[in-house]
C-alpha cells in the first residue's frame, strides 16, 4: 500500500473504513503544492479560524511546504497552533504490517 492512498484507520469485515474529517481539513496527496495552498487560503477566506493539514509517509514534506508557503507568502498573520506527529500501522497487499509516519499541522489566525 502506498502513502498516496486514502487515510485508512481500520478494517471491518473486509472493507476499509475511512476516518471522518471536518471541513477545515486538507489531506495532502499527489497534487502540486500550490493546489493545497489555494485550498488552505480558500478555507480561511470562507471564515475558518483553523485549518488542519494532514499527510502520511513521503508526503509529509509536501504538507510542511504547504503550511510554510501559506504562512509566509499568502497569509502573513497565520501561526502554527500545533504540530502532531505519529505512526499509523497499515496492512500491505501481502498481509504484513507497515508503519507509516503521519503529521497534522494546525494553522490558526
Amino acid at each position: 500500500m502506498t502513502a498516496e492512498r486514502a487515510w485508512v484507520t481500520e478494517e471491518k469485515s473486509g472493507r476499509k473504513a475511512k476516518k471522518q474529517h471536518n471541513e477545515s481539513t486538507i489531506l495532502v496527496g499527489s497534487k502540486n503544492v500550490m493546489s493545497y495552498v489555494l485550498a488552505c487560503k480558500t478555507l480561511f477566506d470562507k471564515g475558518a479560524s483553523e485549518v488542519s493539514i494532514k499527510a502520511r509517509g513521503r508526503l509529509i514534506s509536501r504538507a510542511v511546504d504547504v503550511a510554510e508557503i501559506t504562512r509566509h507568502r499568502f497569509m502573513k498573520g497565520l501561526e502554527v497552533k500545533d504540530i502532531i506527529i505519529g505512526t499509523t500501522t497499515v496492512k500491505t497487499d501481502k498481509g504484513s504490517d507497515l508503519n507509516v509516519s503521519t503529521i497534522n499541522i494546525i494553522l490558526a489566525k
